[in-house]
């Protein structure tokens, strides 16, 4: 497994194992199932209101974007604010990580200042290096090759319409981009079979793949989105041009590629009658998924973005909280 995807150690339901306090959110490879089922449950809670209302009280948290975001940064900055902490919002340009000073070094400074660091980067090596070098909880709000939150949220999401979403089906078509790769390692933690259709140039990982099947995980990959999708529970894809992306030679060939790939209402008819259809959004409507089935009756990607809040309030309160 490469270096960017090798999972850091495993935490169990108690907080014990290779990774203690403080308690970093960076991979869902991280953790056991039982550990990332509490964080569920703390999120069901803190959305039903049976929480004290203010546990972060006192605790300010940074929150680092060197990567645009609309979701991330308000589910945070809302989700702390409501939970009786103090977020503070820092750029890339704003700090002097954009300007030379090592990771780190930042990770020191920063430890002495916040109870927490989110940290929303391109590079998995830079989250890496701000776990090992703070010492307070870091958070992963999103790198190249994984999104976990996002995971959570749709985790949470799904279980919320359809029950436990162990045993069941979910297709992925589109790019094997970095919520393709959470969604792996999802699978593996909460058992739930993966069919993923993309072209084979921009298949995930195969060290992943093979980490999520030794792990137990079902996990099928496919060049033909019908066969990904036939009977499947749940239908999720993503835009076919990620942040990440835009600098190379152009979006043309890339959209040319995932054409076939994209989810409309012919291929949502090879679903489950009552097949869910996520999107962690932005979409561009008429690429990667159509006006048709983002706003039909099968869709719940407005339920999904708003449960980013909510199952970020359920990480935030197991790594700062002791919850």
């Amino acid at each position: 497994m490469s270096a960017a995807l090798k999972p850091t150690g495993r935490i169990d339901a108690k907080g014990e194992g290779a990774l203690r306090p403080p308690r970093h959110f960076l991979e869902l490879s991280d953790f056991d199932p039982a550990t990332l089922r509490h964080m569920l449950d703390l999120a069901v809670s803190t959305k039903r209101g049976e929480l004290n209302e203010k546990p972060l009280a006192g605790k300010s948290i940074a929150l680092i974007f060197e990567k645009p975001s609309t979701r991330t940064r308000v589910s945070f900055e809302v989700g702390i604010r409501q939970l009786g902490g103090d977020p503070l919002v820092l750029s890339a340009r704003e700090m002097q990580l954009g300007r030379g000073e090592s990771v780190a070094d930042t990770a020191r400074v920063l430890s002495r200042y916040v109870d927490a660091i989110m940290l929303r980067t391109d590079s998995v090596s830079k989250l890496r290096g701000l776990a090992e070098h703070a010492t307070v909880p870091v958070i992963n709000g999103l790198t190249d090759v994984s999104h976990p939150c996002q995971l959570m949220a749709d985790i949470l999401t799904f279980e919320e319409h359809r029950g436990p979403i162990a045993g069941k089906v979910v297709a992925w078509t589109g790019d094997g981009n970095n919520v393709a790769q959470s969604f792996i390692q999802a699978a593996a933690r909460f058992n739930f079979t993966l069919r993923l259709a993309t072209p084979p140039e921009l298949a995930p990982p195969a060290q992943l793949v093979d980490w999520a099947r030794r792990e137990g995980a079902t996990i099928e990959l496919h060049a033909d989105p019908v066969a990904a999708v036939q009977g499947a529970d749940c239908v999720v894809t993503d835009t076919w041009v990620s942040m990440s992306d835009e600098k190379e030679d152009g979006p043309t060939a890339r959209h040319n590629m995932l054409m076939p790939y994209q989810l409309n209402a012919a291929l949502l008819k090879h679903a489950a009658k009552d097949a869910l259809v996520m999107h962690c959004l932005p979409a561009h409507r008429g690429e990667e998924i159509t006006e048709e089935v983002i706003e039909g009756p099968q869709s719940v990607v407005f339920d999904e973005a708003e449960n980013r809040l909510h199952a970020q309030k359920g990480v935030l309160l197991w790594a700062l909280a002791g919850l």
